[in-house]
């Protein structure tokens, strides 16, 4: 694997290496000690799959509290999304500023998202699938979330979204 840093500390886009033959190719999409050797987390607690039918669907921003903070390695597995995080660690020399990324069937790209980060997407595509490897439990109690459309972080999405929860749509102003 080829793990590429971004302009936000511990984030990491991640690309296979394919072994190609006539029937196709071999990559590996995990490995505890590559992941350990680059000072990421390591550790999964679950593996989840995200199904959206409809081209424009967005999904977050979500993300879970101390000490429920989850680190998540991201891949689209059909059709494809638009990736977007946005760092909360109030600490970090990034505090809320964001990155996105395409990952798609195609480009077989994955994204490391740190503990401590919102994520969400919108997808790009019909019938998208997006499976996710999480280092915590899914805890209830500890979900939070930011509006996608918050001015406090000025996230360029690739259009308005066309299906999004009313929750995902109502989560207040971000506020320091």
């Amino acid at each position: 694997m080829k793990f590429t840093p971004t302009k936000l500390p511990g984030v990491r886009i991640i690309d296979i290496e394919e072994r190609r033959d006539d029937r196709g190719f071999f990559a590996r999409g995990w490995c505890r000690k590559e992941f350990e050797a680059q000072g990421l987390t390591a550790r999964i607690a679950q593996a989840n799959i995200s199904y959206s039918r409809h081209k424009g669907t967005l999904r977050g921003m979500h993300y879970q509290v101390s000490p429920h903070e989850e680190a998540k390695v991201v891949r689209c597995t059909r059709g494809a999304i638009h990736d977007v995080i946005v760092d909360l660690r109030e600490d970090s020399p990034t505090f809320k500023q964001w990155i996105g990324v395409e990952l798609n069937q195609d480009n077989h790209r994955m994204l490391y998202v740190p503990e401590g980060f919102a994520h969400g997407f919108m997808t790009l595509r019909d019938d998208t699938e997006v499976f996710y490897l999480v280092s915590e439990f899914y805890t209830p109690g500890a979900e939070a979330g930011l509006r996608y459309n918050d001015p406090a972080f000025g996230i360029e999405w690739p259009g308005e979204p066309a299906v999004i929860t009313d929750k995902d749509r109502s989560w207040p102003d971000f506020e320091d």
